[in-house]
């Protein structure tokens, strides 16, 4: 992949389209009063006196947003947005009339009007209106196009990005995909580990083969032990049959380890020796068993850190190291949070069968003002609710949970610089206790936060359920 992927910006002599909007009223003091207003607006403007007009232009060219009269006296409005739809599913509609009523509003949302405005209205309003759909048109024709070439040589799935930072993601997955080198995956959860692993598995030359996943942090460790290796019959309580393990399943295909920094260090140790010897046996079984797989790991946690502290092997760790891919947080690549949101917009409406089908303006920049310390899992949710919630056709600020309205972006250091939040005092201080001060108000403000719920708050301090619940019992928090 290379940078063909990013929108190509206009040169100095070539200027941008400007969006073409098409008018449709009988009425010619409201055609000419509208071309006026958008015309400043910077839009492309066509009138059409009648419906049979309207559908004429229509054929003859793209558009942007249909506006139009209802009540007309050769076609109805909703007929030209009709026609409208069937020369391009994809167009904006804003129905305009004097004669409102209930059938007709109904019918026109029902095609696909993104509003309904009625006669006298604020012009205001309307240049508001006109400018969000027109721009939330052209994110989604953005975000289509970006799927499309990824998609149409990449198949990458659910992963969106035009960001430099995922830019450089795509690229490192296609070129490592084709190898059988081990991979580690980091970054924050809710960062798309998992979309990022299923991109290397699918592109590799292993995706005709099976692709399992497991995580490590979320079963004991004997249980982890005989889903990841298989077990003989008798070889525990309960052990009734023979039973392969992942390591089985994914024969000639790929195996997923996530949260592999919670694995314990028996666990560590049995699986350097698969990825050493590529041979494993059953729990409970002396048979050595071929491991013919492509392992690629993930982590939300700091492994060298782990490792400096005794917590995690240093050979297993350069052992599943070998190509690192590291996730940037949502926050440093705020550029994508549009095209993201939109893809959830869309996704959770569709789901609902909502007719909502843009996000306003406002609220737009309250999304991505957020910091997101939940990022693209946070996200999706936070658009599940406000579909969910709006009654509206956009997406209001009204619709967005408090945390997103009042939230203001973390400060970024300088040069790299670390953030200083208070002075060092002149008598010097017990760094581990204060850190450890730090820790326990961080992880309280959570919970408060996450009303309780220990594993929402685990995502909002990007940890693993197991971690957190660790400090939780460390501090005595309740």
């Amino acid at each position: 992949m290379n940078a063909t992927v990013r929108m190509p910006a206009p040169t100095a002599t070539e200027k941008p389209a400007a969006p073409r909007v098409l008018v449709v009223d009988d009425e010619r003091s409201m055609r000419e009063l509208l071309a006026i207003v958008l015309k400043r607006e910077g839009y492309e403007v066509v009138l059409a006196e009648n419906g049979r007009s309207a559908v004429a232009a229509l054929e003859r060219g793209p558009f942007d947003l249909l506006i139009s009269d209802i009540k007309m006296p050769d076609m109805s409005g909703v007929d030209v947005l009709r026609a409208a739809k069937k020369l391009d599913p994809d167009i904006l509609g804003i129905m305009i009339t004097a004669f409102a009523s209930t059938e007709t509003a109904i019918e026109a949302m029902r095609l696909g009007a993104c509003d309904y405005l009625s006669k006298p209205f604020d012009v205001d309003l309307l240049k508001m209106k006109v400018r969000e759909k027109v721009e939330n048109r052209q994110l989604r024709q953005e975000n289509i196009l970006l799927k499309r070439t990824l998609g149409a040589t990449h198949a990458f799935s659910n992963i969106i990005g035009r960001s430099g930072s995922m830019l450089d993601v795509f690229k490192m997955v296609e070129t490592v995909a084709k190898t059988n080198s081990t991979i580690l995956i980091t970054g924050e959860s809710g960062t798309g580990k998992g979309l990022v692993a299923q991109a290397v598995h699918y592109h590799s030359l292993r995706r005709d083969k099976p692709m399992v996943s497991l995580n490590c942090g979320a079963m004991p460790e004997t249980l982890l032990e005989s889903e990841l290796f298989g077990h003989m019959r008798g070889a525990f309580t309960g052990a009734e049959q023979n039973k392969k393990g992942l390591l089985e399943v994914a024969e000639k295909g790929t195996i997923f380890l996530d949260e592999i920094g919670e694995m314990s260090p028996v666990m560590q140790v049995k699986l350097l020796r698969v990825l050493q010897e590529r041979r494993f046996r059953r729990v409970g079984g002396l048979e050595e068993l071929q491991a013919d797989i492509r392992v690629i790991a993930a982590t939300n946690q700091d492994l060298t850190k782990a490792v400096a502290e005794g917590r995690f092997r240093e050979d297993l760790f350069y052992r599943i190291n070998v190509i690192p891919i590291a996730l940037p947080p949502l926050r440093d690549r705020r550029e994508d949070i549009p095209l993201l949101a939109e893809h959830f917009l869309a996704k959770f409406a569709g789901q609902m069968e909502k007719a909502v089908t843009a996000i306003a303006r406002p609220a737009m920049e309250l999304l991505i003002k957020h910091d997101w310390p939940g990022n693209i899992r946070e996200l999706e949710n936070v658009i599940e609710r406000a579909v969910a919630l709006e009654p509206t056709p956009s997406i209001q600020p009204e619709s967005l949970p408090s945390v997103v309205r009042s939230s203001t972006p973390r400060p970024a250091a300088s040069g790299g610089a670390p953030v200083v939040h208070e002075l060092l005092p002149e008598e010097g201080l017990d760094l581990e206790a204060r850190v450890q001060e730090i820790e326990r108000g961080y992880l309280a403000q959570a919970l408060e936060r996450a009303n309780g719920v220990q594993v929402k708050a685990a995502e909002l301090l990007g940890m693993s359920f197991r971690s957190f619940r660790y400090y939780v019992k460390k501090y005595n928090l309740r």
